[in-house]
Order: structure tokens, then sequence, then C-alpha cells
């Protein structure tokens, strides 16, 4: 149960002794942040290139600097320093680089600036020479041309010295309420043989929907939700397990609880739907134009959302009693709630993302929503700070392999 995961991950440094650093590149709104702060590690530096971002991050990290900034301006030197930090030093380089930062043609290689994103980000890590690094991205990431994205990045860490671990994550196993497949990739300088930590939650069956963290464990003691936008709402029943306590904490009422109304159709298409279904089990009537247009195209995995094709599932109604589908920045438009006639609201969303009651996120709502879904969940980030911090340390493991080596892990056996 989730009284496992709160044992597990309730430790930090003990009294005396240091916390171990970070600095976050592509913080977002700060998801790996809290859980890596949660874990006991000091935050010492952040940046990201959206300035919705960044004042999110602000919002809910004061003391931690964190600026709008581009990787390419970015140098080594001005991140220790911002940092305090001397080079090999810093215990964990946090962050990588979007998909498209990842190219098809190598690292030393490319005009387009998009596929430099991956360059620089090992040109910093060459500089700074972090004891780890923790970057996170899309399972698409794993077949994107060929997968030779991957490859790159991997060829480029063992390159600049760092033993690699390469696994898909499965986010359910470490308490997240929702079925979110990740690729982590964790490298480090200290000779250290990594192994991810094992899943502290049970999750099985057809494309693991069974689990013991469920959408209603998550978001079953919320309120009914505001009446506008800029509504906060005032809790009205106590929390009624673990996960609810922890991510509620000491707050009273709760923000971005809302959720817009819907259109005549919306509404049709919305009471149409039993949990689990999707649009293409509306009557023909009420499925959307766009919807039967890309009824028949190929889906293509790793391709933007807006150039996927295949039968698009459009609005889907959630079951209360399974682990979410994945967050994404289109969760509130396309998911629909397992009991009410509506969708999603953003702080529900964040629920799912283990974001606590208290954390604020700044923009407009299709701002928040982006924050929200690209974000990695704090409890995934916290299992894996603590992960490191206990079972290897910061100091170098003589026993371990002088040479960089892989590791890699990219499916999961079905139980």
């Amino acid at each position: 149960m989730f009284v496992v995961v709160i044992d597990r991950l309730g430790k930090s440094a003990s009294a005396g002794q240091r916390n171990p650093t970070a600095i976050s590149l592509f913080s977002g709104a700060g998801g790996c942040s809290l859980g890596f702060q949660q874990a006991g590690y000091d935050i010492r530096f952040a940046m990201d290139i959206d300035a919705d971002t960044v004042e999110s991050y602000r919002r809910n990290f004061s003391g931690t600097p964190c600026e709008v900034a581009d990787i390419r301006e970015l140098s080594a030197g001005m991140l220790l320093q911002r940092a305090g930090l001397q080079p090999g030093e810093l215990d964990i380089l946090l962050g990588g680089p979007p998909c498209q930062g990842f190219s098809s043609a190598g690292v030393k290689a490319g005009a387009d600036p998009r596929n430099s994103l991956l360059r620089h980000y090992v040109r910093l890590l060459e500089g700074v020479r972090p004891k780890w690094f923790l970057m996170e991205n899309v399972e698409g990431l794993l077949t994107n041309a060929g997968g030779s994205h991957i490859r790159d990045a991997v060829a480029s860490f063992l390159e600049a010295g760092y033993s690699v671990n390469v696994e898909k994550v499965y986010a359910q196993g470490y308490g997240v309420p929702q079925r979110r497949k990740r690729v982590l990739i964790v490298g480090n300088r200290l000779g250290c043989d990594f192994v991810f930590p094992g899943p502290v939650t049970r999750f099985s069956g057809s494309i693991f929907r069974k689990g013991e963290i469920t959408f209603s464990t998550a978001v079953g003691d919320l309120p009914p939700v505001a009446e506008n936008a800029n509504q906060t709402v005032a809790f009205r029943k106590p929390p009624r397990n673990e996960l609810q306590t922890c991510l509620r904490g000491e707050t009273r009422t709760v923000t971005d609880h809302y959720s817009p109304a819907l259109s005549k159709i919306q509404l049709e298409r919305v009471q149409g739907l039993r949990a689990g279904q999707t649009m293409k089990d509306l009557p023909a009537r009420l499925q959307h134009e766009s919807f039967r247009r890309r009824a028949f195209r190929r889906v293509m995995d790793g391709t933007p959302v807006e150039k996927r094709g295949g039968a698009p599932s459009g609005l889907k109604r959630l079951f209360a009693d399974e682990p979410s589908l994945t967050i994404t920045s289109a969760a509130t438009r396309e998911f629909v709630h397992p009991t009410e006639d509506r969708l999603l609201t953003l702080r529900e969303c964040a629920r799912l993302q283990t974001f606590p009651d208290w954390f604020e996120f700044a923009g407009g709502a299709a701002s928040r929503i982006r924050q929200i879904g690209n974000a990695i969940p704090p409890m995934l980030a916290r299992a894996v700070g603590e992960h490191i911090a206990q079972e290897y340390g910061f100091a170098p493991d003589y026993g371990g392999s002088c040479h960089p080596s892989l590791r890699f892990c990219l499916t999961r056996q079905k139980e």
C-alpha cells in the first residue's frame, strides 16, 4: 500500500550530514526539483527557457535562483558560479534536452538549432563534471529516427566518461497514480554500477491497468469544483488515505480546481461515455470531425501529437478504480472525470502527477497544464534521488569499473 512509499521516501540527510547539491537544467515548473528537494538535496540553481515556467518555479522554490535562459548561451563557469561550486564538486545535474534536442545526425552535427540542445548539454556536463546526472524523456525517444537519438545520447555520455543506465520506468510502481512510461537516463563518473530502485507499489494486467494507486486514491478527497477559474475552494472532508494526506499537507483550500462549462454538443459527448470509452464509442453524429478525418491514419510513435495519424482517442472517460492515463498537456481537454460529466481540472491533473496542493502554477490555463503534463512526477524523482543518495552516495566507488559502462532495460514483463 501507499504507506510503503511514505516509509521508503521519508528519509533525508541526517543531522550534521551535508546535503548533496544539484543544478536543474530544463527545470520546468519544478517536479524533478521538488522530488530531489524532498529527498534531501540542495538545489543550487535552475533554468528554463519558458517565462511562465520560471515564474512557477520561483513561486515554489524561493530559496533557489531560477533564470529564463537558453542552454546554448550558458557556460559551465556561469552555472558553477551561480551554484557556488567548482568543477567536479556538483553532486548531480538534473534535467535534459527535450526530444527535439536529439539530432539523428549526431551531437557534433546539425545546423538546426533545435538539434544542438544535446550537444550543448554534453558541453555543460563536461565543463561542470557532476558526479551524477539524471535525464528524463518520452518513451518515443527509444524509437525516434530508428533509435539513433538515444544512441547519440548514450555515446556522448560514455565518451564524456560516465557510466550510463537507460531504463523505461513505469511511474505507477513508485506511487504515481497514472500509467506513465518514461525513459530515464542516469549516469555517474564514480565507478558505480547503478541499478534503478525496484517498484514499491504493485501494478499488473493488460497494459498495466491494475494498480494499487488509482485515480480515486489521488483525488477522492477534493471538494466540488469551483464556480469560476479564480475561486479558491475549501476542503469539505478529511483525507482518506496516505497519498491524499501527503499531497494535501497543511492546506485547507485548493486552487485551480475548476472545469469550464461545456457546449451542448460537448456535454452530449461526455454524457455518452462510460468509463473506459472514447470518441470512437460515440454515435457518428457526436464524433468530432477531426476524429473522423484521422480515424484510419497510422499512428507513428514519437511524432508530435499534431502530426500523428491513427484513431485518436479524443475524449476519454477514466476509470475511478484504475491508475489514470498519462497526464499530458491535453488532459484538461480530453480526459473526462470517471463519475462526473465534466473534464478534469488542473488541480486533479497536478495531483495525478503527485504535485502537492500548495504548489502554484503561473500563466494561463494552457501554459499551466503544459507545465503539469511535462513535469517529472515529484514522487518518482524523489524515489530516484533517495536511491542514489542512500545506496550509492557521492564518493568514488573503487570497487566498481574504472571504465564507462552501459546498462539498459527497455521493457517490463507483465505479471
